[in-house]
């Protein structure tokens, strides 16, 4: 009964939901319905429509002392669901003592909420019903509890709501009106086909019910619209008007509705019971009555956002301060303090921005602001960053010249180039193959006539333009410089940025630099983190602390917010195996 928690704080079945066993050995009826699972467990089939039938007679007779018959071709009622509706009822006319008149539209066979509200407070009531088996079974059940004097069932005709049903009783003013409308507007829907959204679970129960008690033409937002109308005619005849919703999605237009017949006071709430919710909604025309609060949000059920956690033995703790050494730790650091230098490095070799913000003598506490996952696939990208710095550009092949000339058909250009002889001296020549050393100076071209260019800077950015010469393609090797020509710069070197600049002037949340240059007080440029609170593009936030557990360490990660808590877990648990691995395979080993 996952639901009752969120009960009507007065429901009874609230914090003591049905002892099936108990019930099951005072009442015989009821016994044979009961079955004993393997954990010795009193269990009840829903899917049953007599077992739900005998726990239904089964409640009202032991907690209200009523006794009633139902058909099962009829709807069958569930007790903590209608009593969640009661006690609502209690809180719109501000009060259980003093004698009250309310009316129940289409009160089904059971007449359970006269039965209950009679029995209970002592209320007078008007049950209206137009089937005539529910007329039949409402009136033997009010007879034979002996309520005949409270509880007045009269039999009305179709589509019969308010109007018809009180022009007898005109001089009579009454506290309020409940009802439970068919829900459904086809017995497809009924059946939950295009109705139920196709991820909820399968209904629990069986759903018991005529044809005018479950379906109605156009479902119950029709319905209730209707009562709505009686209500614009009847106004202050009723203080409270009120209706039970099966969809939440009726909720919001029929609200709307109201706002538009400017009716002042309006409400809603939620009835809660095992896996099943219902809504209802109730206005009044009356200026002096009490509006109860609707249901807040923060009410909602939430699962509790637990951290998540990892523990550290003593011997692993000790393990890692024996080497805290090698990450500039001072000697003999506190396990906590140990703990929090060695996430800490993780944390810089993830490019994760960090602080530490204020917490409690015995924990350290990091706030954490995440903006690239970088923890995921590390061996592949360990793998090509170490191919790339392998891979250096490859020299155009001896004997193929690249000359100013071949460039400038490949650009289509008229602009004059230098003869080469004239830059001899200024022109660099190429590497000679993969792991040679770039070299700088006037190195004239080779005995074959072959001349290149070299490498002048190894921070200067590089691209290679494919020139085709006599029918064969090369690699000539082009240094990033300015887009002014000077006697010593080709044509191509003009050129429109190539596509790896293109794409590095495309910034994307996951490039958002994480960190900026600064000058410290020698003049010198030192690399800083940036802030983690001026990071505007961001995957997640958190909150980790390390706190002492008597000789163990506990790290707990806290959600902040973010874009995906899965992103989190992924972390959490890359910390854990990285802190395990440095025991396992200490550093420099």
């Amino acid at each position: 009964m996952s639901l009752n928690k969120s009960m009507h704080p007065r429901n009874r079945y609230k914090d003591k939901p049905p002892d099936f066993a108990y019930l099951a050995s005072k009442y015989p009826d009821f016994e044979q319905h009961v079955h004993t699972n393997l954990a010795g467990r009193a269990m009840l089939n829903f899917k049953e429509p007599e077992a739900v039938r005998a726990l239904t007679c089964t409640l009202l007779k032991e907690d209200f002392g009523l006794t009633i018959d139902i058909p099962l071709e009829r709807l069958i009622p569930t007790v903590p669901l209608r009593l969640n509706y009661i006690h609502w009822v209690e809180d719109l006319i501000g009060g259980r003592g003093e004698p009250r008149r309310g009316i129940d539209i289409g009160t089904g066979a059971s007449c359970i909420y006269p039965l209950l509200g009679a029995s209970m407070n002592g209320w007078h009531y008007l049950a209206t019903e137009v089937d005539d088996i529910c007329f039949d079974y409402a009136t033997r059940n009010v007879e034979q509890n002996n309520l005949s004097d409270l509880i007045k069932v009269v039999k009305v005709p179709q589509k019969t709501l308010l109007m018809d049903a009180l022009k007898e009783e005109s001089a009579i003013v009454y506290d309020f009106c409940m009802c439970n409308p068919p829900f459904f507007a086809n017995q497809l829907e009924a059946k939950g086909v295009n109705s139920r959204n196709s991820r909820r679970p399968p209904p629990s129960s069986v759903n018991t019910g005529g044809v005018t008690e479950i379906m109605a033409e156009g479902g119950e937002l029709e319905f209730v619209k209707r009562i709505i109308h009686d209500s614009l005619q009847l106004k202050t005849r009723l203080r409270w008007y009120s209706c039970m919703l099966g969809k939440k999605c009726s909720l919001a237009p029929l609200k709307e509705e109201l706002r538009k017949q400017g009716v002042p006071k309006v409400t809603h709430t939620e009835f809660c019971q095992g896996r099943t919710m219902r809504w209802a909604l109730a206005w009044s025309f009356y200026d002096d009555v009490t509006v109860p609060s609707p249901p807040s949000k923060k009410r909602k059920l939430e699962k509790s956002r637990k951290p998540l956690t990892f523990m550290l033995l003593q011997p692993t703790v000790k393990e890692l301060q024996s080497q805290a050494s090698s990450i500039g730790c001072p000697s003999n650091p506190r396990p906590v303090e140990t703990i929090t230098a060695w996430l800490e490095k993780t944390l810089s070799d993830l490019k994760v921005l960090y602080k530490r913000v204020p917490c409690g003598r015995k924990e350290q506490s990091l706030f954490l602001t995440v903006v690239e996952n970088n923890w995921i696939h590390g061996r592949q990208r360990r793998r090509d960053q170490g191919r790339h710095l392998r891979e250096l550009p490859r020299a155009p092949p001896s004997g193929i010249s690249t000359t100013p000339s071949s460039v400038t058909a490949q650009h289509h250009s008229s602009t004059q180039i230098p003869d080469s002889s004239h830059s001899d001296s200024h022109t660099p020549t190429a590497a000679q193959g993969p792991g040679s050393v770039p070299q700088s100076g006037t190195n004239r071209a080779n005995s074959q006539g072959a001349s290149g260019q070299e490498v002048q800077s190894q921070e200067e950015e590089t691209s290679c333009v494919p020139v085709k010469d006599s029918g064969t393609e090369e690699d000539v090797i082009m240094e990033s410089s300015p887009t002014s020509i000077t006697p010593n710069t080709t044509l191509a070197q003009t050129a429109l940025p190539t596509t790896t600049q293109k794409q590095e002037a495309i910034i994307t949340p996951e490039e958002v630099p994480t960190e900026t240059q600064e000058v410290n007080a020698t003049g010198q440029e030192v690399t800083q983190p940036q802030s983690p609170g001026a990071v505007q593009h961001f995957l997640f936030k958190c909150l980790v602390n390390v706190k002492a557990e008597e000789q163990d360490v506990a790290v707990e990660i806290h959600w902040v917010e973010g874009q995906n808590k899965d992103l989190m877990n992924q972390l959490c648990t890359y910390l854990k195996n990285t802190l395990f691995r440095v025991v396992a395979k200490p550093l420099g080993t």
